[in-house]
């Protein structure tokens, strides 16, 4: 009789308290306890599906999700929910139909659910959507370096090397103790050959920091040679005990699961290449329409500090220079040698001075900035 007492938002923070700590079968038992006293409650049904979810228990997650969307049918969580759910079974239309359902609810400003979104299309390969929903979520929360991460990871998958640059860099910006799109970038820029950069950024990461052997074994590599350090140096040797505690014999049913995993529903092996680093979680940024009477020679870039500045490439760059902390000191010379140098030593791209335009279309593929229009 006690249960009666409590309101179903109660049950519904007690078992959201459990789901956090992965006690899913314990926030199922709280869950189902409070459908009991409100069988109506839309919030209990969608803890339901999500515990469910979490469990992969997804033929009842999608039943779950179904009786709450049943009660209200716009329920923005519930939709999220269910299109998660579709997505894991293999029903991509789905999925992505009740995706959309959100848009035209007009959530594209909530940046958690948009956040939620896009990986959830992430995970599943749909690279485009995915794009469009992390981006909401970017221009939603300008200051997200989740949000700014996810754009690099999403952009580089795309095959756009010089947008991911620019997002990692730009969560970097936001937070440079963020560690997952600092190895991200990392070992991009060592696949792109640029050795040099890509050991900047390994230098200011930790061997605690990296759960994947593939940025440990680069670091080590690249200490070597540019330290010329022997095998047993001893600033190696914390390197060496990371990779040891990564690298324990695996487990035999954990080799199944990760077999089972790498195959999509209908059979297909999945992308070897896929760089997922952490399980985090279109091409380049949809080019918008310029308005009529906008004059064809102007155009907008966007900074790593998220700074926007509009005009002909020549006056983007004075724009460029006197934002600039110790731009309005120098000439324009120097100030594009400085940026220059810069880029090159994080990012390993030349960055030509010929002109304003190539100055900053050179800006924008080591990640400096980002062409809008």
């Amino acid at each position: 009789m006690a249960d009666a007492f409590r309101s179903s938002d109660e049950f519904d923070e007690q078992a959201h308290q459990l789901y956090n700590q992965g006690r899913y079968d314990e926030a199922l038992e709280v869950l189902r306890d409070g459908l009991a006293v409100y069988p109506a409650s839309v919030e209990l049904h969608v803890g339901m599906g999500y515990a469910y979810l979490a469990r992969e228990d997804y033929l009842w997650a999608r039943a779950a999700f179904t009786r709450a969307l049943v009660l209200e049918p716009n329920h923005e969580d519930g939709l999220a929910g269910l299109g998660e759910t579709l997505a894991r079974v293999g029903d991509k239309e789905g999925a992505v139909k009740a995706f959309d359902r959100t848009l035209e609810l007009g959530f594209q400003e909530d940046h958690d659910l948009m956040l939620q979104i896009g990986r959830a299309l992430f995970r599943e390969g749909l690279l485009a959507h995915a794009h469009r929903f992390f981006e909401l979520a970017a221009s939603a929360e300008p200051e997200c370096e989740e949000a700014a991460a996810c754009m690099g990871y999403v952009s580089h998958r795309l095959g756009r090397d010089g947008a991911a640059i620019f997002w990692l860099r730009r969560a970097l910006a936001i937070d440079p103790t963020f560690t997952e799109p600092r190895i991200y970038l990392a070992n991009l820029l060592y696949d792109r050959g640029e050795s040099a950069a890509a050991l900047v950024h390994f230098e200011r990461t930790d061997p605690e920091e990296h759960f994947d052997e593939l940025g440990l074994f680069r670091t080590i590599e690249l200490k070597k040679t540019f330290f010329r350090l022997a095998e047993d140096d001893g600033s190696l040797r914390p390197w060496y005990q990371r990779v040891s505690d990564l690298m324990t014999d695996p487990d035999p049913l954990d080799e199944l699961l990760a077999e089972i995993e790498s195959v999509h529903n209908d059979g297909r092996v999945k992308d070897p290449n896929q760089l997922e680093l952490f399980g985090t979680m279109l091409t380049e940024l949809q080019q918008m329409q310029r308005r009529p009477g906008v004059r064809a020679d102007h155009h907008q870039v966007v900074t790593l500090g998220g700074q926007n500045f509009r005009g002909t490439w020549d006056e983007i760059l004075d724009q460029l220079k006197a934002a600039d902390r110790t731009g309005p000191t120098q000439s324009m010379t120097e100030f594009m040698r400085g940026l220059a140098l810069r880029g090159k030593h994080e990012t390993g791209v030349v960055i030509p001075m010929t002109d304003a335009e190539a100055f900053i279309a050179g800006a924008a593929e080591a990640g400096v900035l980002r062409i809008i229009t």
